[in-house]
Protein backbone atom coordinates (compact mmCIF):
# COMPACT_ATOMS: atom_id res chain seq x y z
CA UNK A 1 0.00 0.00 0.00
CA UNK A 2 1.19 3.52 -0.39
CA UNK A 3 1.40 5.67 2.53
CA UNK A 4 2.12 9.31 3.29
CA UNK A 5 5.10 10.89 3.79
CA UNK A 6 6.90 10.33 7.06
CA UNK A 7 8.27 13.50 7.66
CA UNK A 8 8.20 17.05 6.72
CA UNK A 9 10.59 18.24 4.61
CA UNK A 10 13.22 20.53 5.53
CA UNK A 11 13.20 24.60 4.48
CA UNK A 12 16.16 24.18 1.96
CA UNK A 13 19.17 22.73 0.89
CA UNK A 14 22.49 24.21 1.00
CA UNK A 15 24.22 24.72 -2.66
CA UNK A 16 26.43 21.58 -1.25
CA UNK A 17 23.85 19.61 -0.56
CA UNK A 18 22.23 19.92 -4.01
CA UNK A 19 26.26 19.21 -5.46
CA UNK A 20 25.83 15.87 -2.99
CA UNK A 21 22.38 14.60 -4.10
CA UNK A 22 22.15 15.52 -7.18
CA UNK A 23 21.57 11.80 -8.57
CA UNK A 24 18.54 11.50 -6.08
CA UNK A 25 17.22 15.48 -7.04
CA UNK A 26 16.95 14.57 -10.26
CA UNK A 27 15.02 11.56 -9.61
CA UNK A 28 11.40 12.75 -10.10
CA UNK A 29 10.26 10.60 -7.44
CA UNK A 30 12.58 11.27 -4.92
CA UNK A 31 13.58 15.53 -6.40
CA UNK A 32 14.06 18.57 -3.83
CA UNK A 33 10.89 17.46 -1.97
CA UNK A 34 11.86 14.10 -1.07
CA UNK A 35 15.85 14.98 -0.11
CA UNK A 36 14.19 17.89 1.95
CA UNK A 37 12.50 15.32 3.76
CA UNK A 38 15.08 13.14 3.99
CA UNK A 39 17.01 15.98 5.28
CA UNK A 40 14.60 16.48 7.98
CA UNK A 41 14.22 12.81 8.91
CA UNK A 42 15.57 11.45 12.56
CA UNK A 43 16.15 7.70 12.22
CA UNK A 44 17.42 5.43 14.86
CA UNK A 45 19.00 2.26 14.77
CA UNK A 46 19.02 -0.29 17.02
CA UNK A 47 23.06 -2.40 16.76
CA UNK A 48 25.79 -0.64 15.04
CA UNK A 49 26.16 -4.57 13.78
CA UNK A 50 25.99 -6.80 10.50
CA UNK A 51 22.54 -4.92 9.63
CA UNK A 52 23.19 -1.59 11.32
CA UNK A 53 26.97 -0.99 9.48
CA UNK A 54 25.65 -1.04 5.92
CA UNK A 55 22.30 0.81 7.07
CA UNK A 56 24.17 3.38 8.87
CA UNK A 57 26.02 4.04 6.15
CA UNK A 58 23.75 3.79 3.07
CA UNK A 59 21.09 6.23 5.45
CA UNK A 60 24.02 8.63 6.22
CA UNK A 61 24.66 8.75 2.15
CA UNK A 62 21.16 9.29 1.55
CA UNK A 63 21.10 12.38 3.42
CA UNK A 64 19.24 11.83 6.29
CA UNK A 65 19.85 14.30 8.97
CA UNK A 66 20.24 13.24 12.00
CA UNK A 67 20.96 9.31 12.91
CA UNK A 68 21.00 8.05 16.08
CA UNK A 69 22.57 4.52 16.94
CA UNK A 70 22.05 2.32 20.01
CA UNK A 71 24.53 0.19 21.17
CA UNK A 72 26.67 -0.85 24.42
CA UNK A 73 29.13 -3.23 22.55
CA UNK A 74 32.71 -2.97 21.42
CA UNK A 75 34.42 -3.69 18.27
CA UNK A 76 35.51 -7.09 18.19
CA UNK A 77 38.37 -8.84 15.10
CA UNK A 78 35.65 -11.17 14.66
CA UNK A 79 32.69 -8.50 13.61
CA UNK A 80 35.61 -7.35 10.71
CA UNK A 81 33.83 -10.37 8.24
CA UNK A 82 30.27 -8.62 7.77
CA UNK A 83 30.26 -5.30 9.87
CA UNK A 84 31.74 -2.61 7.34
CA UNK A 85 31.54 0.46 9.27
CA UNK A 86 34.07 -0.32 11.47
CA UNK A 87 38.28 -1.32 10.55
CA UNK A 88 41.18 -3.11 12.27
CA UNK A 89 41.99 0.52 14.19
CA UNK A 90 38.65 0.34 15.45
CA UNK A 91 39.23 -3.02 17.21
CA UNK A 92 38.61 -2.81 21.24
CA UNK A 93 36.54 0.86 20.84
CA UNK A 94 32.45 1.30 21.18
CA UNK A 95 31.02 0.38 18.48
CA UNK A 96 28.69 3.35 18.90
CA UNK A 97 31.45 5.75 18.47
CA UNK A 98 33.42 3.84 15.40
CA UNK A 99 29.90 3.91 13.43
CA UNK A 100 29.74 7.80 14.18
CA UNK A 101 33.27 8.07 13.02
CA UNK A 102 32.32 6.44 9.79
CA UNK A 103 29.11 8.31 9.37
CA UNK A 104 31.07 11.47 9.14
CA UNK A 105 33.65 10.76 6.77
CA UNK A 106 30.69 9.56 4.55
CA UNK A 107 28.51 12.63 4.74
CA UNK A 108 29.61 15.54 7.42
CA UNK A 109 26.13 17.11 7.27
CA UNK A 110 24.49 14.04 9.62
CA UNK A 111 23.99 15.11 12.92
CA UNK A 112 24.53 11.61 14.60
CA UNK A 113 23.22 10.67 18.19
CA UNK A 114 24.63 7.99 20.39
CA UNK A 115 23.09 6.26 23.18
CA UNK A 116 26.02 3.96 24.77
CA UNK A 117 23.83 1.53 26.89
CA UNK A 118 21.76 -1.29 26.89
CA UNK A 119 18.28 -1.15 25.05
CA UNK A 120 15.75 -1.86 27.95
CA UNK A 121 11.85 -1.68 28.76
CA UNK A 122 12.96 1.39 31.25
CA UNK A 123 14.65 3.52 28.58
CA UNK A 124 12.99 2.74 24.85
CA UNK A 125 10.18 4.47 25.11
CA UNK A 126 12.24 7.30 25.92
CA UNK A 127 14.71 6.90 23.23
CA UNK A 128 12.49 6.12 20.92
CA UNK A 129 10.27 9.30 20.93
CA UNK A 130 12.81 11.24 19.66
CA UNK A 131 12.80 9.47 16.32
CA UNK A 132 10.54 9.38 13.09
CA UNK A 133 11.87 5.58 12.71
CA UNK A 134 13.28 2.83 14.00
CA UNK A 135 15.53 0.25 12.53
CA UNK A 136 15.99 -2.75 13.68
CA UNK A 137 19.11 -5.57 12.99
CA UNK A 138 19.11 -7.28 16.12
CA UNK A 139 19.83 -10.84 16.45
CA UNK A 140 18.01 -11.65 19.72
CA UNK A 141 14.33 -12.07 19.77
CA UNK A 142 14.28 -10.04 22.99
CA UNK A 143 15.27 -7.17 21.65
CA UNK A 144 13.18 -7.87 18.49
CA UNK A 145 9.83 -7.91 20.94
CA UNK A 146 10.90 -4.98 22.93
CA UNK A 147 11.49 -2.70 19.37
CA UNK A 148 8.18 -3.96 18.36
CA UNK A 149 6.31 -2.85 21.71
CA UNK A 150 7.75 0.26 22.08
CA UNK A 151 6.72 0.98 17.96
CA UNK A 152 3.42 -0.03 18.94
CA UNK A 153 3.04 2.03 22.04
CA UNK A 154 4.54 5.35 20.22
CA UNK A 155 2.63 4.62 17.18
CA UNK A 156 5.89 4.75 14.99
CA UNK A 157 6.95 2.49 11.98
CA UNK A 158 9.66 0.29 12.11
CA UNK A 159 11.54 -1.31 9.73
CA UNK A 160 12.97 -5.31 10.64
CA UNK A 161 15.82 -7.46 9.13
CA UNK A 162 17.13 -10.61 10.41
CA UNK A 163 19.90 -12.95 8.84
CA UNK A 164 21.72 -16.25 9.41
CA UNK A 165 24.27 -18.16 7.64
CA UNK A 166 22.80 -17.90 3.64
CA UNK A 167 19.14 -16.07 4.79
CA UNK A 168 17.66 -12.94 5.22
CA UNK A 169 14.06 -11.12 5.65
CA UNK A 170 12.80 -7.64 5.59
CA UNK A 171 9.68 -6.25 6.36
CA UNK A 172 8.07 -3.18 7.61
CA UNK A 173 5.98 -3.17 10.85
CA UNK A 174 3.61 -0.42 11.49
CA UNK A 175 0.81 -0.98 13.44
CA UNK A 176 -1.39 1.92 12.25
CA UNK A 177 -1.65 0.86 9.05
CA UNK A 178 -0.50 -3.03 8.93
CA UNK A 179 0.88 -5.78 10.92
CA UNK A 180 2.91 -5.89 13.59
CA UNK A 181 6.25 -8.72 14.52
CA UNK A 182 3.77 -10.41 17.24
CA UNK A 183 1.24 -10.64 14.42
CA UNK A 184 3.96 -12.72 12.39
CA UNK A 185 5.91 -14.48 15.57
CA UNK A 186 3.08 -14.39 18.09
CA UNK A 187 5.44 -15.75 20.67
CA UNK A 188 9.59 -16.44 20.90
CA UNK A 189 10.36 -20.11 19.52
CA UNK A 190 11.64 -22.25 22.48
CA UNK A 191 15.24 -21.23 24.27
CA UNK A 192 18.12 -22.53 22.09
CA UNK A 193 16.21 -23.59 19.30
CA UNK A 194 16.95 -20.65 16.86
CA UNK A 195 20.56 -20.37 17.14
CA UNK A 196 22.26 -17.02 16.91
CA UNK A 197 24.62 -15.76 14.35
CA UNK A 198 27.38 -16.03 17.06
CA UNK A 199 26.27 -20.19 16.90
CA UNK A 200 25.04 -20.45 13.65
CA UNK A 201 27.86 -17.64 11.19
CA UNK A 202 26.59 -15.55 8.83
CA UNK A 203 28.05 -15.16 5.33
CA UNK A 204 29.49 -11.42 5.78
CA UNK A 205 28.04 -9.67 2.27
CA UNK A 206 24.38 -11.26 3.19
CA UNK A 207 24.74 -8.46 5.66
CA UNK A 208 24.87 -5.95 2.72
CA UNK A 209 22.13 -7.13 0.82
CA UNK A 210 19.45 -7.35 4.04
CA UNK A 211 20.55 -4.24 5.15
CA UNK A 212 20.53 -2.15 1.45
CA UNK A 213 16.91 -3.09 1.81
CA UNK A 214 15.96 -1.55 5.02
CA UNK A 215 17.16 1.64 3.79
CA UNK A 216 15.42 1.07 0.75
CA UNK A 217 12.32 0.54 2.85
CA UNK A 218 13.10 3.72 5.17
CA UNK A 219 13.33 5.97 1.85
CA UNK A 220 10.28 5.37 0.75
CA UNK A 221 8.37 5.37 4.16
CA UNK A 222 10.63 9.16 4.61
CA UNK A 223 9.47 10.25 1.69
CA UNK A 224 6.42 8.58 0.93
CA UNK A 225 7.08 6.96 -2.84
CA UNK A 226 6.12 3.34 -3.94
CA UNK A 227 4.82 0.68 -1.57
CA UNK A 228 6.50 -0.13 1.44
CA UNK A 229 6.65 -3.68 2.72
CA UNK A 230 4.21 -3.08 5.15
CA UNK A 231 2.20 -6.70 4.99
CA UNK A 232 5.05 -8.61 3.18
CA UNK A 233 7.42 -10.26 4.36
CA UNK A 234 10.61 -10.71 1.96
CA UNK A 235 12.33 -13.48 2.18
CA UNK A 236 15.86 -13.62 0.48
CA UNK A 237 18.08 -17.12 -0.03
CA UNK A 238 21.78 -16.42 -1.18
CA UNK A 239 22.57 -19.50 -2.05
CA UNK A 240 19.69 -19.67 -4.86
CA UNK A 241 19.64 -16.59 -5.04
CA UNK A 242 16.11 -16.51 -4.98
CA UNK A 243 13.94 -13.70 -3.28
CA UNK A 244 10.14 -14.33 -2.69
CA UNK A 245 6.97 -12.59 -0.91
CA UNK A 246 4.73 -13.39 1.76
CA UNK A 247 1.86 -11.78 2.33
CA UNK A 248 1.62 -10.84 6.60
CA UNK A 249 -2.02 -9.94 7.97
CA UNK A 250 -3.33 -8.75 11.42
CA UNK A 251 -4.09 -11.61 13.93
CA UNK A 252 -7.59 -10.81 15.19
CA UNK A 253 -5.98 -12.86 18.35
CA UNK A 254 -3.02 -11.01 19.00
CA UNK A 255 -3.37 -9.53 22.63
CA UNK A 256 -2.82 -5.81 22.35
CA UNK A 257 0.37 -4.17 23.55
CA UNK A 258 -0.14 -2.47 26.60
CA UNK A 259 2.96 -1.72 28.29
CA UNK A 260 6.51 -2.83 27.99
CA UNK A 261 7.59 -6.06 30.14
CA UNK A 262 10.51 -7.90 30.59
CA UNK A 263 11.45 -9.48 27.23
CA UNK A 264 14.23 -11.89 28.94
CA UNK A 265 11.99 -13.52 30.72
CA UNK A 266 9.13 -13.52 28.16
CA UNK A 267 11.98 -15.39 25.53
CA UNK A 268 13.81 -17.13 27.89
CA UNK A 269 17.78 -17.55 28.02
CA UNK A 270 17.45 -20.84 28.80
CA UNK A 271 15.13 -23.41 29.15
CA UNK A 272 13.13 -23.47 32.72
CA UNK A 273 14.77 -27.42 32.35
CA UNK A 274 18.03 -26.19 31.90
CA UNK A 275 17.73 -23.48 34.10
CA UNK A 276 17.42 -25.95 37.28
CA UNK A 277 19.62 -28.29 35.66
CA UNK A 278 22.64 -25.89 35.57
CA UNK A 279 21.71 -24.54 39.30
CA UNK A 280 24.08 -26.03 41.57
CA UNK A 281 26.08 -28.12 38.73
CA UNK A 282 27.57 -25.42 37.43
CA UNK A 283 31.98 -25.08 37.34
CA UNK A 284 33.79 -22.36 36.38
CA UNK A 285 36.48 -22.91 33.52
CA UNK A 286 39.46 -22.58 36.07
CA UNK A 287 37.75 -25.26 38.04
CA UNK A 288 37.74 -27.36 34.43
CA UNK A 289 41.43 -26.97 34.15
CA UNK A 290 42.01 -27.98 38.16
CA UNK A 291 40.47 -31.45 37.20
CA UNK A 292 42.30 -31.65 34.33
CA UNK A 293 45.81 -31.11 35.38
CA UNK A 294 44.83 -33.61 38.60
CA UNK A 295 43.69 -35.81 35.90
CA UNK A 296 40.33 -36.54 37.43
CA UNK A 297 38.00 -39.30 35.68
CA UNK A 298 35.75 -37.02 33.90
CA UNK A 299 35.02 -37.49 30.52
CA UNK A 300 35.15 -33.77 28.77
CA UNK A 301 32.44 -33.00 25.68
CA UNK A 302 32.09 -30.28 23.33
CA UNK A 303 28.21 -29.69 22.60
CA UNK A 304 28.80 -27.19 19.80
CA UNK A 305 29.19 -28.54 15.61
CA UNK A 306 31.72 -29.70 14.02
CA UNK A 307 32.33 -26.80 12.33
CA UNK A 308 33.17 -24.92 15.80
CA UNK A 309 34.92 -27.83 17.32
CA UNK A 310 37.62 -27.04 14.14
CA UNK A 311 37.98 -23.78 15.12
CA UNK A 312 38.67 -24.16 18.89
CA UNK A 313 38.17 -26.80 20.83
CA UNK A 314 39.50 -27.60 24.73
CA UNK A 315 41.80 -30.60 24.61
CA UNK A 316 40.43 -33.84 25.26
CA UNK A 317 37.04 -32.72 24.90
CA UNK A 318 34.67 -35.12 22.73
CA UNK A 319 32.91 -33.49 20.20
CA UNK A 320 28.59 -35.16 20.42
CA UNK A 321 26.79 -32.09 19.52
CA UNK A 322 23.94 -30.68 21.50
CA UNK A 323 21.49 -32.55 19.21
CA UNK A 324 22.26 -35.90 20.28
CA UNK A 325 21.69 -35.08 23.60
CA UNK A 326 17.79 -33.99 23.00
CA UNK A 327 17.25 -36.96 20.56
CA UNK A 328 18.86 -39.51 22.87
CA UNK A 329 21.87 -40.57 20.68
CA UNK A 330 24.81 -39.19 22.60
CA UNK A 331 23.51 -41.33 25.46
CA UNK A 332 25.36 -44.39 24.06
CA UNK A 333 28.66 -42.80 24.07
CA UNK A 334 28.58 -41.24 27.87
CA UNK A 335 30.18 -43.92 29.96
CA UNK A 336 28.96 -44.87 33.16
CA UNK A 337 31.82 -44.58 35.62
CA UNK A 338 33.16 -41.32 34.62
CA UNK A 339 31.85 -37.84 35.94
CA UNK A 340 30.26 -36.15 32.86
CA UNK A 341 31.59 -32.36 32.18
CA UNK A 342 29.49 -30.49 29.46
CA UNK A 343 30.79 -27.49 27.32
CA UNK A 344 29.60 -25.34 24.88
CA UNK A 345 30.77 -21.89 23.17
CA UNK A 346 29.40 -19.66 26.07
CA UNK A 347 27.41 -22.26 28.32
CA UNK A 348 23.45 -21.79 26.77
CA UNK A 349 23.54 -25.04 24.68
CA UNK A 350 25.42 -27.04 27.30
CA UNK A 351 22.77 -26.09 29.82
CA UNK A 352 20.31 -27.52 27.58
CA UNK A 353 22.35 -30.80 27.23
CA UNK A 354 23.20 -31.19 30.57
CA UNK A 355 19.14 -31.10 31.79
CA UNK A 356 18.97 -34.27 29.01
CA UNK A 357 21.63 -35.79 30.90
CA UNK A 358 20.34 -35.65 34.23
CA UNK A 359 17.13 -36.42 33.00
CA UNK A 360 18.86 -39.66 31.58
CA UNK A 361 20.41 -40.42 35.54
CA UNK A 362 23.82 -38.83 35.50
CA UNK A 363 22.70 -36.91 38.43
CA UNK A 364 26.71 -35.90 39.09
CA UNK A 365 26.62 -34.35 35.58
CA UNK A 366 28.11 -30.64 35.39
CA UNK A 367 28.15 -27.73 32.54
CA UNK A 368 30.94 -24.69 32.56
CA UNK A 369 29.61 -21.82 32.42
CA UNK A 370 31.14 -19.28 29.87
CA UNK A 371 32.45 -22.33 27.73
CA UNK A 372 34.96 -22.63 25.33
CA UNK A 373 35.05 -18.29 25.71
CA UNK A 374 35.67 -18.73 29.20
CA UNK A 375 38.39 -21.22 28.86
CA UNK A 376 39.95 -18.68 26.48
CA UNK A 377 39.73 -15.86 28.63
CA UNK A 378 40.42 -17.77 32.18
CA UNK A 379 43.23 -20.43 31.02
CA UNK A 380 44.52 -19.88 27.48
CA UNK A 381 44.26 -16.61 25.65
CA UNK A 382 46.52 -18.12 22.78
CA UNK A 383 43.48 -19.85 21.27
CA UNK A 384 41.69 -17.83 18.64
CA UNK A 385 37.66 -16.57 19.56
CA UNK A 386 35.38 -16.90 17.31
Amino acid sequence: MSLPPLVEPADELTVDEVRRYSRHLIIPDVGMDGQKRLKNAKVLVVGAGGLGSPALLYLAAAGVGTLGIIDFDVVDESNLQRQIIHGQSDVDRPKAESARDSIKEVNPNVEVVLHQERLESDNALDIFAGYDLILDGTDNFATRYLVNDACVLLNKPYVWGSIYRFDGQVSVFWNEYGPQYRDLYPEPPPPGMVPSCAEGGVLGVLCASIGSVMVNEAIKLITGIGEPLVGRLLIFDALEMTWREVKVRKDPDTEPVTELIDYEAFCGVVSDEAAEAAAGSTITAGELKDLLDKDEDVFLVDVREQNEYEIVNIPGAVLIPKGEFLNGKAFERLPQDRRIVLHCKSGARSAEALAAVKAAGFTDAVHVGGGVLAWINQVDPSLPVY
